[in-house]
């Protein structure tokens, strides 16, 4: 999987490895303990073939596309430069791009791959062009893989809303959530552990958001 080491990563790699997995983290952070760590900046092509070169397996079940960074594009459109944009970019659909086409041919009959988007791929909040553009590209690249590679390979999405680790969350933060919370990285996981062996489900986005995007919000 990529972006072992960041919040939701560390949580994937965790229950991952609680059922049986064999996990490794490619990431450009050390990701957590008891897991394989792999040096990998996932938007590089140089570096994801040395990684894979450096993984030295046979075979791959399940990889996790989790890897991206969401600045420093914050601000206008006409501010922006092609260099953020490219880091953005780069990190989440260009890594989801160059991480599959290796994994790949390391992947046997029922194996799965899994994309993480986010709800940013649907709605936005301004100047966030650069990561929206990414989590949008992810879901496309979900259901065109899912019928060029079925029906070896099953292929789907995850997207997250509000995740945290955080426990000082105002009451409110929790209470705009039609479950009453805020979104929890183990949340994720579970449907990523869900996915990885729904045989049935392929080319599908799975809204992980407490049911905000169904919520109508008006000023009052």
């Amino acid at each position: 999987m990529t972006g072992g080491a960041g919040l939701i990563g560390t949580e994937l790699c965790r229950a991952l490895s609680e059922q049986g997995f064999e996990v490794a983290s490619f990431d450009v952070e050390q990701g957590p303990e008891g897991v394989r760590q792999i040096h990998c900046d996932v938007g590089d092509e140089t570096s994801v073939t040395g990684a894979f070169e450096e993984l030295g397996w046979d075979t791959l079940d399940l990889l996790v596309n989790n890897s991206g960074i969401a600045g420093p594009t914050n601000g206008p459109i006409a501010d922006l430069s092609l260099e953020d944009w490219r880091k953005v970019t780069d990190s989440h659909l260009t890594g989801a791009f160059l991480m599959t086409r290796s994994a790949v041919p390391l992947m046997g009959e029922g194996a799965s791959i899994v994309n993480m988007a986010s709800t940013r791929a649907f709605m936005s909040e301004p100047e966030t062009e650069a990561y929206a553009a990414s989590k949008g590209g992810l879901v496309a690249l979900t259901h065109a893989l899912a019928v060029s590679l079925g029906p070896k390979i099953r292929v789907n999405a995850i997207a997250p809303g509000w995740i945290s680790g955080q426990d000082d969350l105002r009451p409110v933060d929790h209470e705009q959530h039609p479950v009453g919370r805020v979104g929890r990285p183990r949340d994720v996981a579970d449907a990523v552990l869900y996915l990885a062996s729904a045989g049935f489900i392929t080319g599908q986005v799975v809204v992980l958001d407490g049911g905000m995007t169904r919520r109508m919000i008006y000023e009052e």
